[in-house]
């Protein structure tokens, strides 16, 4: 049992994601992924958790399980063409993961997606939260346009606003 991860968790507050990603951070992500959203028929959710409960860290929870059960929680694997795109951000543990559904992973290895991660990564040691949310929105985006052209019609599926999980 990792006891200093147990400890990390349980310090690890929605307040401290709140004082990371402010409102304004927030929105501002928001309106990147509504953006990209208008020249692909992809989607992308942001979602951002604190820390995981007892039971996961218990149950030794790795960042990547807990982000495939908030990919299906927020019904990012539930759009038409199975391009939803989701990037998880655990706090407590200082990890990202991007979670791509089957029409987008089947056309995107990998690798990219953890080179992905390993640059917001690189953000974030900086400081420079919402700019390194933004600059993998801009990737992700990049991808699905080139995959998932938008055909001028198509409909929003998933909300664009981040997700906070307390």
């Amino acid at each position: 049992m990792d006891f200093k991860r147990i400890l990390k968790h349980l310090m690890t507050t929605e307040r401290h994601v709140r004082k990371i990603f402010t409102r304004t951070h927030l929105e501002h992500i928001a309106h990147s992924i509504q953006a990209s959203e208008t020249q692909h028929s992809g989607e992308i959710r942001f979602a951002v958790e604190s820390a995981l409960e007892l039971q996961a860290l218990l149950d030794r929870e790795t960042p990547r399980q807990r982000a495939i059960e908030v990919f299906s929680e927020l019904h990012v694997w539930d759009t038409e063409l199975n391009n939803g795109v989701l990037i998880y951000v655990l706090l407590a543990d200082h990890a990202i993961e991007i979670v791509a559904d089957r029409g987008i992973h089947a056309k995107v290895d990998s690798r990219y997606w953890e080179e992905l991660c390993q640059a917001i990564e690189a953000a974030f040691a900086q400081g420079h939260y919402e700019e390194g949310v933004k600059a993998c929105i801009a990737a992700v985006n990049n991808k699905l346009i080139e995959h998932f052209p938008h055909d001028g019609g198509g409909k929003n599926e998933l909300p664009d606003t981040p997700v906070i999980i307390a």
